[in-house]
C-alpha cells in the first residue's frame, strides 16, 4: 500500500479507534439533549430518523432516533434504543449494526442483524475495524466495510474489506476481493486492490463501489449475481444510490495528494459531477433524506459528530438535521 493510501487510511482510523478531531464549524448551540418517552416506536415506524448517537453520557453510541418533522430543532428529543452500533443501517424493518468488539487485538467487529424492535436475530463476528454500513432497500441484503491488518499485498499491512450478507438465502461473501473486474474494458489484475462503500440498487443485483489501486480510485458497477464489476469513473469514494436509482452521492478528493474531500453527486446517464454546497471536508459514505437531499455526518470535537443535509443539486447551503449523531438512516413515511 502506498504512502498516500497509508496517510489515509491511518487518518480513518484514527478517527473510528481514537475518537473524532476537533471540526472548526460550530454552527449549532450545544445543548443537553433530551431523551423522549412516550409509545415504543420500531424499525417499522414510518417519518423517523435513525442514527448513531454520538452525545457524550450514558446514550454514547446506541441507536436513536428523531421524527423527521423534528429534525432541524436544536434539540430534538430522541428516542434512545439499547442497540450500541459503530455504525448503523435501516430498511424495510431490519436493522444493520455494525459493532467493534472492545478490548480484543487483533480487532474484531460483529455484524449483527436486528429485527423490527432491534432485538439481534444474526451475527457474524469478522477481523477488522468498522468503517461503513449499508442495507439494500428491501433489507434484504446487507453490506459493510471493515479496516483490517496483516494483508501480505499490503506493505504497510493494512487495508479495507467489503462484505456481503444475502439474508434470503444466508450467502456470506466476507470480501469482494475475488471479484473480477474490468478497467477500460480489460480484466484489471493487481494484488493491491481494495474495496469499500457498497450500495445496492433497487433490484439487488446492480450494486456500485468503490475500488482502489495503484493510488487511483474508481467507481464500479457490479453485478451480484454474475460477481463481476467494471469500472465508470475515476476519484469517487463511498458511493450512495439515490432513490430513484439515478444519481450517486459520494465524496471526491479534492486534490491528487489530499486526505480532504468535496461532497458531490453524479449523474449515472450522463457522468455529470455537482459539487455541492458543503465546502467543508466530508469522510462518511453519505445517505439520502429525499430524491433532492444528501445528509451525512460531519464531526466535531473528540468522538462526537452530527447530521447535516445538503440539496442533491448544488445550490443551498448545509443545514443541521441532528446534533450529536451519526450514521443516519431514514425510515420512509
Amino acid at each position: 500500500m502506498s504512502g498516500r493510501w497509508l496517510a489515509v487510511f491511518v487518518g480513518m482510523m484514527v478517527v473510528i479507534g481514537a475518537g473524532y478531531t476537533w471540526h472548526a464549524r460550530q454552527r449549532h448551540a450545544r445543548a443537553a439533549v433530551p431523551v423522549a418517552p412516550g409509545p415504543a416506536i420500531s424499525l417499522r415506524t414510518p417519518g423517523q430518523l435513525f442514527f448513531r448517537n454520538t452525545e457524550p453520557g450514558p446514550h454514547f453510541g446506541r441507536v436513536a432516533a428523531v421524527p423527521i418533522e423534528q429534525l432541524g430543532q436544536v434539540t430534538p428529543p430522541r428516542r434512545v434504543f439499547d442497540a450500541e452500533c459503530d455504525r448503523f443501517a435501516v430498511a424495510a424493518g431490519v436493522g444493520l449494526c455494525v459493532a467493534q468488539q472492545p478490548g480484543v487485538l487483533p480487532p474484531m467487529s460483529d455484524v449483527r442483524i436486528l429485527d423490527q424492535d432491534l432485538h439481534v436475530v444474526r451475527q457474524r463476528a469478522l477481523p477488522g475495524t468498522v468503517s461503513r454500513a449499508k442495507l439494500s432497500s428491501d433489507g434484504k441484503l446487507a453490506v459493510w466495510t471493515l479496516f483490517v491488518m496483516g494483508d501480505d499485498y499490503s506493505e504497510d499491512r493494512f487495508s479495507t474489506r467489503a462484505g456481503i450478507w444475502d439474508l434470503t438465502t444466508d450467502e456470506f461473501t466476507k470480501t469482494l476481493e475475488d471479484m473480477p473486474v474490468s478497467v477500460g474494458g480489460k480484466r484489471y489484475f493487481s494484488s493491491d486492490v481494495n474495496f469499500w462503500g457498497i450500495t445496492f440498487a433497487g433490484d439487488d443485483t446492480r450494486f456500485y463501489a468503490t475500488m482502489a489501486s495503484k493510488g487511483r480510485t474508481h467507481l464500479v458497477q457490479g453485478d451480484y449475481r454474475l460477481f463481476r464489476a467494471r469500472a465508470l469513473e475515476e476519484n469517487v469514494e463511498c458511493p450512495s444510490l439515490s432513490p430513484d436509482g439515478k444519481r450517486i452521492a459520494f465524496k471526491r478528493r479534492e486534490s491528487p495528494n489530499a486526505t480532504t474531500w468535496r461532497l458531490s453527486v453524479m449523474d449515472l446517464a450522463t457522468r455529470a459531477i455537482t459539487a455541492l454546497a458543503e465546502t467543508h471536508s466530508v469522510d462518511d459514505q453519505a445517505a439520502w433524506l429525499d430524491e433532492r437531499t444528501v445528509m451525512y455526518g460531519l464531526s466535531r470535537e473528540r468522538r462526537e459528530s452530527d447530521v447535516w443535509a445538503v440539496p442533491a443539486d448544488g445550490s443551498g447551503a448545509p443545514r443541521l438535521l441532528v446534533a450529536g449523531a451519526a450514521s443516519p438512516a431514514l425510515v420512509y413515511p
